[in-house]
């Protein structure tokens, strides 16, 4: 055994302490990354309908929004933890990796649903459930490659200028800018441009797509200013 795979085995974020918080933190965080990804990958194709207790400009009574949207912002919270402990380098490689697992996923659901059941009942409903409509596919992949990446970016822009203080600036400023491009490029390629250009799904008219664009947005900028002391928490609690 050469010593470069002897060392290869020793070496790792765990050899000198099994419960060293950073290295716990990171694989955690990664794992709520990706997790929350995947979710949101597959939930993506329902549209929810959630009641508001009055009537909002625009949106009306109802927020609509896509099913992923919980699991997103978990992406965002995750990412930007991570940012904050590990760095921009670390976290785009997080990022992009994750960008291409995504089509492992969808690899993986497609061959399951190609596949002969034993059951049609079953695999109609597995089919309705799970089975990603083009343009969904599409929106949310453009969606999420850009916006991740601007996370990232205005995350550490902000780090740049301020140091390690505000915190609480960098996470809501780069979640709000990011989360603003997703929704755009989400809603109008998922509901506007795939369907106008290639037939699939079905294209909203201009004020169902303010509606929903903007119903959205609303909620995942509460989201943003609400897991700010969650942020607050991990970071704190890694470092101390």
């Amino acid at each position: 055994m050469s010593s470069r795979t002897a060392a290869g085995g020793q070496d790792g974020p765990f050899r000198t302490d099994p419960l060293d918080r950073s290295a716990v933190a990171a694989v955690a965080l990664i794992t709520l990354f990706t997790v929350a990804l995947a979710t949101a990958q597959l939930t993506a194709v329902k549209v929810l309908a959630l009641p508001l207790p009055f009537a909002l400009p625009v949106v009306g009574a109802e927020i609509l929004l896509p099913g992923a949207a919980l699991a997103y912002a978990l992406t965002f919270l995750a990412s930007d933890c991570y940012a904050e402990l590990y760095g921009r380098r670390a976290t785009q490689v997080v990022v992009n990796v994750a960008f291409l697992a995504n089509f492992l996923v969808l690899a993986l659901v497609w061959s399951t649903l190609a596949a002969p059941g034993v059951d049609p009942e079953v695999s109609a409903a597995f089919q309705t459930a799970l089975g990603p409509t083009g343009n969904i596919v599409a929106g949310s992949l453009l969606a999420y490659v850009v916006s991740q990446n601007w996370d990232v970016f205005v995350f550490h822009a902000i780090r740049d200028r301020t140091g390690e203080r505000m915190l609480w600036l960098r996470n809501i400023g780069s979640t709000a800018t990011s989360q603003a491009l997703d929704t755009i490029i989400f809603v109008g390629v998922a509901f506007y441009a795939a369907p106008t250009l290639f037939g699939v799904g079905m294209a909203f008219d201009p004020p169902a797509l303010l509606a929903l664009g903007l119903g959205q947005y609303l909620l995942k900028l509460a989201i943003a200013l609400l897991d700010t002391p969650v942020v607050y928490l991990i970071v704190g609690a890694v470092r101390n």
